[in-house]
């Protein structure tokens, strides 16, 4: 039987309904506390970020057809070596702390809405929502999600379209004061680069180029198209919630701000869908990356990246199932020791320096030929999103410098091993078979 393939718009309605995953309801509030009422406009900044990865992404991507998406972009243009290696650990650890992410928000969004509020309680739904799904995904149940994936993106999408009509119908233009001042701008600007995570699922169109219908023509499209649709949808939520209720408000409820900013125009009937609409929504996206990370993390320990004896790999409850416990368990210590804007800028900054490597190798491509695209075009691209990982690091330094130090470790400890040891264990191989974390419909 021949397998499915993704059409255009299953391409694009992939890529949506990644990015407009757990992010936009778990770190609203988050930009609201950075960005006041300027929201919307780090919005349309982070998104023209995503634009300038995604012209790299959408050109690398008609020549190079793999599943392995950026760390094949990259291993073709500088090979197998030390780093290459320690951006694909990196990236398996984007998947652990994105699932931190997760969990701290699912616990943010129920805990007002069953009205409990306590950090004891807090903290236990985290490990048990992180546990829950790790042994959905033992027993085999993410297949059993994964058949819902379609209907969880059209439900989360008409929330945040009723959320958008419902919101402008009692806008208040007093509440909105954009500040262009000097501490405005700045504002801005941290917002966006930590926002900058809310784009990154178009990246998963590369990921999946191999299942999908003529790559060559259908990934660029895609790409562009589902990075606008979703700008446009982010700057509409922005708007609508900063009209609606006063920031101070949505500071104050940061953890659940888009719920608590869709009563006014819909009453507790907006406070509900909303708050179902993030639990839905986090509860698709913890799924998904802990399927993705799970197998990962496998990969990653058969080809000598994670230190782990070979011998206990054999073993068939090990081999199939390691990599999965060794994904819950440094997830749950993102998630206990963490607040959520720490984990949501590692994200940022461990996935922009993964980019900033996809835009080199486009450059590096095109000088060999290999490659279509405008030399001058990408090198501006690679100064602005060197640009941002560098912000991302300044944010860090003066918000929390425990998550600076933590970040910079991450980095320096994958190298180091990479390079001391894992490189003279094994070779990179790229083309392993990867499956999608959910039927294609």
């Amino acid at each position: 039987m021949k397998e499915k393939k993704l059409t255009f718009l299953q391409a694009v309605s992939l890529a949506v309904g990644t990015m407009i995953g757990a992010s936009i309801f778990s770190i609203f509030g988050v930009g609201v506390k950075i960005a006041g009422t300027d929201l919307p406009f780090a919005f349309i900044l982070s998104g023209i970020y995503a634009l300038m990865v995604g012209y790299s992404y959408a050109k690398l991507g008609t020549k190079i057809v793999s599943n392995a998406g950026p760390i094949a972009f990259i291993e073709k243009a500088i090979g197998g070596g030390a780093i290459t290696g320690s951006l694909s650990i990196l990236m398996w650890i984007s998947y652990v702390i994105s699932i931190a992410l997760f969990a701290i928000s699912f616990a943010g969004y129920l805990l007002p809405f069953i009205n409990i509020h306590n950090p004891s309680i807090q903290t236990f739904i985290i490990v048990f929502i992180i546990s829950l799904f790790g042994a959905l995904n033992f027993f085999g149940g993410s297949e059993a999600v994964g058949k819902l994936e379609f209907w969880i993106v059209l439900i989360k999408i008409l929330i945040l379209l009723l959320f958008i009509v419902a919101g402008f119908t009692v806008f208040n233009p007093e509440f909105l004061h954009f500040d262009f001042s000097p501490q405005g701008i700045k504002g801005i600007l941290n917002a966006s680069v930590i926002f900058f995570l809310s784009y990154m699922g178009f990246g998963l169109i590369t990921n999946a180029s191999e299942n999908i219908e003529s790559p060559e023509k259908t990934v660029p499209k895609a790409i562009f198209i589902s990075i606008i649709v979703v700008l446009f949808i982010y700057v509409s939520v922005s708007l609508s919630a900063l009209g609606a209720i006063p920031v101070d408000k949505l500071v104050k409820y940061q953890e659940n701000a888009l719920a608590v900013a869709a009563e006014p125009a819909l009453g507790k009937l907006g406070f509900f869908l909303l708050s179902i609409g993030a639990l839905i929504s986090i509860s698709s996206a913890l799924n998904a990356t802990l399927y993705s990370g799970a197998n990962a993390a496998y990969a990653l320990m058969k080809k000598g990246y994670i230190p782990f004896p070979r011998k206990q790999l054999k073993r068939e409850w090990m081999s199939e199932h390691f990599g999965l416990y060794l994904t819950c368990s440094i997830a749950l210590l993102f998630a206990l020791f963490f607040n959520i804007t720490s984990v949501a800028s590692m994200i940022s900054l461990i996935t922009t320096v993964i980019y900033i490597f996809v835009i080199y190798s486009h450059l590096k491509l095109t000088e060999n030929g290999k490659v279509d695209g405008n030399k001058g075009l990408i090198f501006f691209n690679l100064i602005v999103i060197t640009f941002v990982a560098v912000e991302i690091l300044k944010y860090q330094y003066i918000s929390n410098k425990k998550t600076f130090l933590v970040s910079i470790s991450l980095f320096l400890i994958c190298f180091i091993l990479e390079t001391f040891y894992y490189s003279k264990h094994r070779k990179i191989t790229i083309s392993r078979p990867f499956k999608l974390p959910f039927n294609i419909p």
